[in-house]
């Protein structure tokens, strides 16, 4: 007796491993990519700080909003080829130079992520610059196991990697050159 409830000991706690394991499902990605630039902070912030602008992300063809910077303000991003991006401010913290956003609605087609948030940031640099953050968390656009490859967690993070690069390069060379606030 005891015997037969070890055994069925052993093999329920085997099956428990083997369902867990297949169980498990994507993990929460991160990126975090930053960049000096050549500007007082609050000269970076005046740029960045109204949620409802994002003309200087590059594919980002037109802006359109409510709420301004409240908490609860949306904003539908119109990209280049006419996808559109719903998002969402959570947390806007002009004292600290921050914001914190999240994708209500986007086609995985043109951004391979869900469960999308992000927040930016500006701080003090060295010599009088401004460190510019942008920081994400998001789940990969399948959610299930065996994603194809353009949704896999790599080209989730590959996408906004890109992402958020070209958009700092773009508000550097907008604050140096002196067409920012």
């Amino acid at each position: 007796m005891r015997r037969t409830i070890a055994r069925a000991g052993v093999v329920v706690a085997a099956l428990a491993v083997l369902g867990a394991a297949w169980a498990h499902g994507p993990t929460r990605q991160k990126v975090r990519e930053s960049i000096e630039i050549n500007a007082a902070p609050a000269k970076v912030w005046a740029v960045i700080s109204n949620f409802q602008d994002m003309s200087w992300l590059q594919p980002v063809t037109k802006t359109t909003g409510e709420k301004g910077n409240e908490i609860g303000a949306t904003r539908t991003l119109t990209l280049t080829g006419g996808a559109t991006v719903e998002e969402e401010l959570y947390k806007y913290e002009p004292d600290m130079l921050s914001y914190s956003y999240r994708i209500t609605k986007v086609d995985v087609k043109v951004l391979p992520v869900t469960n999308y948030s992000s927040t930016l940031t500006v701080s003090p640099a060295p010599d009088g610059k401004a460190k510019l953050e942008w920081a994400g968390a998001f789940y990969r656009g399948y959610p299930n196991n065996d994603p194809p490859p353009e949704l896999s967690d790599e080209a989730a993070r590959t996408a906004v990697s890109g992402l958020y690069k070209a958009g700092l390069e773009a508000l550097k060379k907008k604050i140096e050159s002196g067409t920012g606030a």
